[in-house]
């Protein structure tokens, strides 16, 4: 399969780092249109500067955010209004869980950093009867069809960077400084691990070098 020339790829790199915008928070409202209009916990696991948790809360009683990033933790906290439900902790994405069940748990590029399927399993017991799990997460391109959306994406990616700064020069938001490594893992594998431990689990390519996961627990536990 043919690649892009290294000048465009570099031009590319150039005129993003210029315009960068938060491919996450790209997928935050999608991720509030599969989720209930109210709910009483909701779990937000890798919660980085709180962006996603603050949303979680304006539909929740109760809303708690972990991230093993101690710097980025502090400044979702100081970002935080000190009359909102959201509480944010230090907390390893895996064995940092708080214990109990929750309505609705969340996890946005956090899952590629963590033991897949120790963590769905991790999730999977804390959510409470009825309640959804939605993923936001990324994969190893290794398909045509992982290259070709990937193709898509580059400058689609550099037009949202754009428009999403009006074409000015910006800082980078506070959620691209967290600590990132590369998924191991391709989408298919990712699809037949997944739906061994979340029978029903709906997995989808997405742009922006991102997949999603929605489950949603038995109401019977």
């Amino acid at each position: 399969m043919t690649s892009l020339p290294q000048w465009l790829i570099r031009a590319l790199d150039r005129f993003n780092a210029a315009h960068p915008w938060d491919h996450n928070a790209h997928y935050h409202r999608w991720i509030m249109r599969q989720l209930p209009r109210r709910f009483r916990r909701a779990l937000d696991v890798g919660s980085g500067s709180g962006e996603l948790a603050r949303l979680l809360a304006t539909r929740a009683e109760e809303v708690r955010g972990i991230d093993s990033d101690p710097v980025i933790t502090a400044r979702a906290r100081e970002s935080t209004p000190p009359a909102s439900p959201v509480t944010f902790t230090v907390a390893d994405g895996l064995t940092g869980i708080p214990a109990g069940h929750h309505d609705v748990i969340t996890c946005v590029a956090t899952l590629h950093h963590l033991p897949f399927t120790e963590a769905l399993t991790a999730f999977r017991r804390h959510l409470a009867p009825g309640g959804t799990l939605v993923v936001v997460g990324l994969s190893r391109p290794r398909s045509v069809g992982d290259h070709l959306l990937g193709a898509v994406a580059v400058p689609l990616n550099a037009a949202l960077g754009w428009l999403k700064n009006r074409g000015r020069r910006a800082a980078r938001p506070d959620a691209m400084t967290a600590r990132t490594r590369p998924a191991e893992m391709s989408f298919a594998e990712i699809v037949r691990e997944a739906r061994a431990v979340l029978p029903g689990a709906r997995l989808r390519r997405r742009l922006f070098w991102r997949y999603t996961l929605v489950w949603r627990s038995p109401d019977h536990g």
